[in-house]
């Protein structure tokens, strides 16, 4: 389909559309859209506001499925909040890109130039082309790494640089990332998405594809490990979930194949790096890592820090792994460094600097400091050593008073200041209530280190402000994103990075390397789930028999169960001696709804919750929905707290753990990580049979009438009732809930899945079975002497001590495996051969 070309009047969608005034707009000039504008102009005029509208609808679910999010420290939306994608992209054409790219090719050099001699001769300070103190009082700047080598140079692997256009058209530099730049992975996200929104659009305007770029990361980050045989190890180290940018970071491991790992996933061991893994420490050559500078080694920067990996430095100064961006290189962040670049790029370049920064004065120079003495109204102040100088003071916008006092900090601390020139943003359109509407609008731009230079991501990613004359574009303070369209003037490239159908893929299906951390994480995710499970079914056993109950007394199957949870502290201690029913009904809302109480119903799924988001990479978009609904229906409805409401919320949240369980029976490759996962399922659900089991035998009175709750609890009352139309006793109960290896509920039945799993564990050839397989083999001799008829003996209505001595057994043998499988996966503390 053929895209129209507007030829001269602004007709809708911008017949409403008004430039803001003393800006440039990226769209339109004297009354006309620009050139390269004027095909999606067209194509927007033909869809009309209800498809435009539709289609940002459809983007935005898209982001939702892909489950695009952007977590803000504090913001009332947790963890999950959306990522904001505007339907209209930034339109930039080919001859003017060409000449930014440059220039940001020429800064990239500039930097890890300035970067080398910082961690290097320090010639730049010594020589008076730069102020000591924008060095040695800069935190940035690690004493630790000075001296350490990067590989082939490249201290500036990722570098991402702030552009906003002046009124006149000037593409300016407003800021430098160095760290561990972000925001390349959203880019690529949300070009994946609006070329699905608009196809026909992108496919006619030509746009510059950006698998070119990210295939240049993923070879330079190859080449790092500079060994010129075998495959090179890289891995992606991201802070954790918890991080704002954590989607970008599971999202660029993906797409470039890298493993995605968190501190305690690595390991220094004889000045050599490793990845723990279950199948033991396999070496690591290359760290891309998120984690920002002084977070990267607790043993020698940040003592705090636990993300990052003690002794990276140590294994870096030895030569042994390369880090990218290296460790230190925030140190050219500093808005100071502006002031400077062009008497740098002469210095160091013999060139003059290409793309010019936002005029800049240092407050440490007095010539700098009178400037700002004088012009304090017209400038914007910044921080000199904050992260990208901070939140940006507009002078300007203040009263005189707190002017003066900006000043007096200014001149008591002059160093510590950075003003740089007021210069109006760019504006673009942005779709916003079903009409264009101009907004102020920055491109981070991104580049990339290769073998003979740099490489401009033909694109980046654009950001805008929520209202007209807010000039602070940021996502934290809820702005808003743009795909930028690099329009080409050739063919464009058709790369991508997954293979081509004609390529032939070789068949494997053997397991992928899992870190120790995400099985340590599986693991106890099927333990807090089956744990949440066991107390929603605890707590609605008790309600049920609550419902309809009248006057002082209760029955004595409800008197049993009373007394059995508190045996297994479930309730307090007091209710052993007596209690009234409206006793036990707040005691059952206080498990349901207290958010801190230890074993409580939100304090477990709170738990279930925290492990989940660390594991979100692991989970299908399905999965994922299922454990969200879970949050959601266990929210409390407001108003008066009734039994039937509770159990509601109650049988909800079963419904929710069934839907889990069934995805991860169905939909979970059988690997090691489904194994762990079902592996804590199944100790965790062992674990409660036997403590319920246990507290019902110590129940002394009224024994057999709790062996329908118990029953009801381990879900099995249904398999009882079907083989023995009877009132429950305690020999066959015993042998449904114990001994039964075809009751998927018994303990029977998970000693024989764990015994499976262990069986098909990673091991390591030529050594003796593992500490783990001999805890099965202990568990099965155990489980042979439970002998329902013969333990029975008499007493059909219980047991003696026999049966309560060997779950108490069994129960330790259970918390040795667990230990094992901990020492051997999980902690990699011990050796390897046990």
């Amino acid at each position: 389909m053929s895209i129209p070309e507007v030829e001269k009047v602004l007709s809708p969608p911008l017949s409403g559309y008004r430039p803001l005034d003393g800006a440039y707009d990226e769209a339109v000039t004297a009354g006309e859209p620009r050139a390269h504008w004027r095909k999606l102009i067209g194509a927007l005029e033909r869809h009309g506001p209800g498809d435009l509208t539709a289609r940002r609808d459809s983007a935005a679910k898209l982001l939702r499925e892909h489950g695009v999010t952007y977590n803000v420290y504090g913001d009332t939306q947790g963890l999950g909040r959306s990522w904001a994608l505007d339907v209209v992209p930034m339109v930039i054409p080919a001859d003017e890109w060409r000449r930014v790219a440059a220039g940001l090719c020429q800064r990239a050099r500039l930097l890890n130039l300035i970067l080398a001699d910082f961690y290097g001769p320090q010639r730049l300070t010594r020589d008076g082309f730069l102020p000591p103190a924008l060095l040695y009082a800069n935190p940035a700047f690690l004493r630790p790494c000075h001296g350490i080598a990067a590989p082939g140079n490249i201290f500036l692997f990722l570098h991402a640089v702030d552009l906003a256009r002046s009124p006149d058209g000037q593409w300016w530099a407003l800021a430098d990332r160095t760290q561990a730049p972000s925001g390349a992975g959203y880019a690529l996200e949300n070009r994946i998405v609006l070329s699905r929104v608009l196809p026909d659009e992108f496919r006619e305007c030509g746009v510059e594809r950006l698998a070119d770029f990210f295939k240049t990361m993923r070879d330079t980050l190859r080449g790092l490990a500079g060994r010129s045989a075998g495959q090179p190890s890289v891995v992606l180290l991201t802070p954790g979930p918890y991080n704002e940018t954590y989607f970008e970071h599971v999202y660029l491991a993906r797409y470039l194949g890298f493993p995605l790992v968190q501190g305690s996933d690595l390991t220094v061991r004889d000045r050599r790096v490793f990845l723990k893994t279950l199948e033991g420490l396999q070496p690591v050559d290359v760290i891309l890592r998120r984690a920002d500078d002084t977070f990267c080694d607790p043993l020698e920067l940040r003592a705090d820090s636990f993300l990052g990996v003690p002794g990276l430095l140590e294994a870096a100064r030895a030569g042994n792994v390369a880090i990218a961006n290296a460790p230190g290189s925030g140190a050219v962040e500093t808005p100071a460094l502006a002031a400077f670049l062009p008497g740098l790029a002469r210095h160091l370049l013999g060139e003059e600097l290409n793309l010019p920064s936002v005029a800049t004065w240092w407050c440490g120079q007095e010539k700098e400091l009178a400037y700002v003495r004088e012009h304090l109204g017209e400038l914007v102040v910044k921080r000199t050593f904050l992260r990208g100088g901070g939140q940006p003071i507009f002078a300007g916008a203040m009263t005189e008073p707190v002017r003066a006092e900006l000043l007096a900090e200014i001149e008591r601390s002059p160093g510590e200041f950075v003003a740089q020139e007021r210069v109006p943003l760019s504006s673009a359109p942005v779709w916003q209530e079903g009409s264009l509407a101009p907004r102020p609008v920055i491109v981070r731009a991104y580049i990339c280190a290769t073998p003979d230079g740099f490489a401009v991501m033909p694109g980046g990613l654009a950001r805008f402000s929520t209202t007209a004359g807010n000039m602070v574009v940021s996502m934290q303070s809820g702005g808003g994103s743009k795909d930028t369209w690099v329009l080409a003037d050739g063919p464009v490239s058709q790369l991508t990075l997954l293979p081509p159908q004609s390529q032939i893929i070789r068949l494997d299906r053997a397991a992928a390397e899992l870190p120790s951390r995400v099985a340590d994480n599986l693991f106890w995710m099927g333990r807090y789930a089956e744990r949440l499970e066991d107390t929603v079914r605890v707590l609605r056993c008790v309600l049920m028999r609550l419902t309809g109950e009248a006057g002082p007394e209760e029955t004595p199957d409800l008197a049993a169960l009373v007394q059995t949870l508190v045996d297994i502290d479930l309730f307090p201690a007091k209710f052993r001696e007596g209690h009234t029913l409206a006793a036990v009904e707040r005691e059952v809302y206080a498990l349901i709804y207290q958010t801190h109480r230890l074993g409580a119903l939100r304090e477990v799924l709170a738990r279930l919750n925290n492990i989940a988001f660390a594991l979100r990479d692991r989970f299908s978009t399905d999965t994922w929905g299922i454990l969200t609904k879970l949050q959601v229906d266990a929210r409390p409805k407001p108003g008066r707290i009734l039994v039937p409401e509770a159990l509601a919320l109650l049988n909800a949240i079963i419904a929710d753990l069934a839907a889990f369980a069934g995805m991860e029976m169905e939909n979970m490759t059988r690997g090691h990580g489904w194994r762990f996962l079902d592996i804590g399922r199944r100790i965790e659900r062992a674990m409660n049979i036997m403590t319920l089991v246990g507290a019902a035998l110590a129940a002394e009175s009224a024994r057999s009438s709790v062996l329908e709750p118990v029953l009801e609890i381990a879900d099995s009352i249904m398999t009882y009732r079907r083989r023995y139309f009877a009132q429950p006793q305690w020999p066959t109960a015993v042998d449904v809930l114990l001994a039964d290896d075809s009751n998927p509920r018994s303990l029977a039945f998970q000693v024989l899945a764990l015994a499976d799993h262990v069986a098909n564990l990673p091991r390591e050839a030529g050594h003796r079975r593992p500490v783990e397989a001999r805890q099965i083999d202990v568990l099965r001799g155990l489980l042979r002497q439970i002998d329902p008829a013969r333990l029975a003996g008499e007493q059909p209505d219980g047991y003696g001590s026999g049966l309560g001595d060997l779950l108490k057994r069994i129960a330790l043998e259970l918390r040795h495996l667990s230990d094992a499988l901990t020492e051997r996966y999980f902690t990699h503390a011990a050796t390897r051969a046990s």
